[in-house]
C-alpha cells in the first residue's frame, strides 16, 4: 500500500537510509496472526525472558490459546472488553493475545492507578473482566462496587518466576506491606483457571474495523478518552517500526522492555514490533536502574526502547562501568525531549545508536523518527515512517496547508491512525479530518521533510515521559478545605524534563503545610501526578478574562525547584501516548 502521490509528494523518502523501504505492504491480518507468523518461523526461540523464566514462541502461542478458551468458558463473548491491570510480567502478553484470540478487545489500564483514576477509566469503557495480580487487587477491590466489574482474574506474581525464586518474591511482597493471601470475592477467579487445557475459539476478525485495543489518552482537553486502535492500526505500526529500526537480522535480536506495556509506546515498540521479527522480550517489572544494568549484563539485549530519564539515569549511575552494556545496538527514545548530551553519552557507553521519535496514542503511536545510520538533525523529530504522510496547516482554520519553514499544526495520515475515540463523536470529528490526524502540536517542516515541533497546543506536563494534565491535579487540590485557589504547572527539571509545581492560595484561617497537600494528592491519584513543590501565593496571575496564566507561573524564576536527584519516575503512564508530545534531538550525522 502506498500513500497517494507516491514519492513525488514525499520528498523525505530521499533521506531514508538504504535499508528502509519507501513503501510497505501491510497484510490484512489480525495481531494474533502476526504473532502466529513468528511462531511458525521461530517456534522454539525464546519469546519472553522474565528474571530467568523463559517462554518460547510456541509456549506463548499455546498459552494464549488456552486463555482464549478460558475467557469463552467464563462467559465472555466476541466483542466484549477485557482490562489488563498489570505491570510487565508474562501474564501481560499471555492475556493480551489470549483476549484477542477470543475475539475480545483489550483495555489498557495502569496498574498503579487508584481511586478516582481507576474508577474514571473503568467506567468509561465498562470491561466485562479485569486481569490483575494479587498485589494490585486491593486497589481494584476498593472501587469494584462503584464500577461493577463482573469478573476479576487474579494471578500470583510468584508463579511467573523460576521455582527457586518464588519464595523470595513472597518475602519481598510481605516486607513491602503486601498480602500474599489470594483474594476472595464473588467476582474473583484465579488466573490459572484460564490456563486450563482448552481449544481456542474460531473467530473471524476484520482487521480494518475491529478494535484490538482501547488506549486511554487525554486528547486535546485532558479529559480521559479511549482511542480505538484496530488490528490493522497496530499491525501496520509494528511493521513500520520493524522497517525503520530493524537493523538486526530477523530471529536474532532481543529487546529489554523496562517501559510499561500498558503504555502504547511499549505496546508497539517493546512488544508487537519485537515479536513480529522473532526477537526475545526481556521483561523488567519496573525500571530500577541497578536491576536494569544487571539484566543488560546478563541477557545482552540488542534493542532497548526507553525514555530520556532512563538513559540519563544509566549515564550518571556510578556503577554503570561495572556492567557490560555493549550489546545494545538500537535504542529509540520517546515521551520527552532527548538532550543531545544524553544521547551522545549513552552512545559512547553502549556503542549503539540512540535516536528519537515522535508519535501519539491516536497513531498507535509512532509517526516520526530520526534515522538509524542516517542524518539526525538538530531540533528535529525526524522523518515520517514509511506509509506516513505529513503536512502543516494554519492554526486559524486548520485547513490551509503551509509551506516550508512556516509554523502551524502538524497533521499526519497513515494506516496507523486510530478509528476514533470511543463514544466521542465530536472529539473524533475535531482531530480526524479527511483522514488527517491533527496532532495538536505546533511546528514546521524543512525542505527535506524533517519535522520540527516548537510548541504544543495541549497544556500537559511531561514528568520523565509520563503525561499529567494540570486540571486533574487541580481538581484534587480543590477538594482540600484549606485550598481556595490552585493552579498547577510544569517547571524545568534537568533529569525528568519537567516536574509538577502547584501554586495555592489558602482559605483564610485554615492552616495547611506543603507536605500535607502533597500527601493529600498522593493519596487520591497516581503518585507521579502529585506536586514536587507546593508554593503558597497571595493571588494567582490571571488574564483579563480571569483565566489563570500558567505560562506566567512556569516562567517565574522564583517558582523553579532545586534540581532533582537522578531517580526514575514510577513505571506508570497517564496519557498513554508513546512518544506523546514534542521531542527534539541533536544533530548527529552517521
Amino acid at each position: 500500500m502506498s500513500p497517494p502521490g507516491g514519492n513525488v509528494d514525499r520528498p523525505w523518502c530521499a533521506k531514508y537510509p538504504p535499508f528502509v523501504p519507501h513503501d510497505l505492504e501491510i497484510p490484512d491480518i489480525s495481531l494474533p496472526e502476526l504473532l502466529e507468523r513468528s511462531v511458525l518461523q521461530w517456534g522454539e526461540r525464546d519469546a519472553i525472558i522474565f528474571y530467568g523464566k523463559r517462554t518460547t514462541y510456541r509456549e506463548l502461542w499455546e498459552g494464549s490459546g488456552r486463555i482464549a478458551a478460558g475467557f469463552r468458558r467464563h462467559g465472555l463473548q466476541q466483542g466484549d472488553r477485557v482490562a489488563l491491570y498489570l505491570p510487565n510480567c508474562p501474564a501481560y502478553p499471555l492475556a493480551f493475545f489470549g483476549a484477542l484470540r477470543a475475539g475480545l478487545s483489550v483495555v489498557q489500564v495502569s496498574p498503579l492507578y487508584i481511586g478516582q483514576d481507576l474508577v474514571r477509566l473503568l467506567r468509561l469503557v465498562r470491561p466485562e473482566a479485569v486481569v490483575t495480580l494479587e498485589v494490585h487487587h486491593p486497589q481494584l477491590a476498593a472501587v469494584a462496587s462503584e464500577v461493577g466489574v463482573p469478573r476479576e482474574f487474579v494471578a500470583r506474581l510468584k508463579d511467573f518466576y523460576p521455582a527457586p525464586r518464588r519464595w523470595f518474591v513472597n518475602l519481598y511482597l510481605r516486607r513491602g506491606g503486601h498480602s500474599t493471601a489470594f483474594p476472595t470475592g464473588p467476582a474473583v477467579r484465579p488466573f490459572r483457571d484460564l490456563l486450563r487445557p482448552g481449544t481456542p475459539p474460531k473467530v473471524t476478525t476484520e482487521p480494518a474495523s475491529d478494535v484490538a485495543v482501547f488506549q486511554y489518552t487525554g486528547g486535546t482537553t485532558g479529559t480521559p478518552k479511549a482511542a480505538m486502535l484496530t488490528h490493522r492500526n497496530l499491525v501496520a505500526n509494528a511493521l513500520q517500526c520493524r522497517a525503520w529500526f530493524g537493523i538486526q537480522p530477523p530471529g536474532t535480536g532481543s529487546a529489554l522492555v523496562a517501559i510499561p506495556l500498558f503504555h502504547i509506546y511499549a505496546l508497539t515498540v517493546g512488544m508487537n514490533y519485537p515479536l513480529s521479527e522473532g526477537a526475545t522480550m526481556i521483561l523488567q517489572i519496573r525500571p530500577d536502574v541497578e536491576e536494569l544494568l544487571r539484566l543488560i549484563d546478563r541477557y545482552h539485549p540488542t534493542e532497548f526502547p526507553g525514555v530520556p530519564a532512563l538513559y540519563q539515569a544509566i549515564n550518571v549511575n556510578p556503577r554503570t562501568p561495572k556492567f557490560d552494556v555493549r550489546s545494545v545496538k538500537v535504542c529509540v527514545s520517546g515521551s520527552a525531549p532527548l538532550p543531545v548530551e544524553v544521547a551522545r553519552r549513552f552512545e559512547q557507553l553502549t556503542g549503539g545508536y540512540l535516536v528519537e521519535g515522535y508519535g501519539l496514542t491516536e497513531a498507535s503511536p509512532v509517526t516520526h523518527a530520526n534515522p538509524i545510520r542516517g542524518e539526525v538533525r538538530l531540533g528535529s523529530i525526524g522523518l515520517p515512517l514509511p506509509l506516513t504522510e505529513q503536512k502543516v496547516v494554519d492554526l486559524e482554520t486548520g485547513s490551509r496547508e503551509l509551506g516550508v519553514g512556516e509554523d502551524g499544526e502538524l497533521c499526519v495520515r497513515g494506516p496507523q491512525v486510530m478509528a476514533g475515540y470511543y463514544r466521542e463523536t465530536e472529539e473524533t470529528r475535531e482531530v480526524l479530518r479527511d483522514g488527517w490526524l491533527h496532532t495538536g502540536d505546533i511546528g514546521h517542516l524543512d525542505a527535506d521533510g524533517y519535522a520540527y515541533i516548537i510548541d504544543r497546543k495541549k497544556d500537559m506536563i511531561d514528568v520523565g515521559g509520563l503525561k499529567v494534565y494540570p486540571r486533574e491535579v487541580e481538581e484534587v487540590l480543590y477538594q482540600h478545605p484549606a485550598v481556595r485557589e490552585a493552579a498547577v504547572a510544569g517547571v524545568p527539571d534537568p533529569v525528568l524534563g519537567e516536574v509538577i509545581h502547584a501554586f495555592v492560595v489558602k482559605e483564610p484561617g485554615r492552616p495547611v503545610s506543603e507536605s500535607e497537600l502533597i500527601d493529600f494528592v498522593r493519596a487520591r491519584i497516581a503518585h507521579y501526578k502529585a506536586p514536587r513543590v507546593v508554593e503558597f501565593r497571595e493571588k494567582l496571575p490571571r488574564s483579563p478574562i480571569q483565566k489563570v496564566l500558567r505560562r506566567a507561573l512556569r516562567e517565574d524564576p522564583g517558582s523553579v525547584p532545586a534540581p532533582s536527584s537522578p531517580t526514575l519516575p514510577p513505571p506508570e503512564v497517564d496519557r498513554s501516548s508513546s512518544f506523546d508530545g514534542p521531542t527534539s534531538t541533536g544533530g548527529r550525522a552517521r
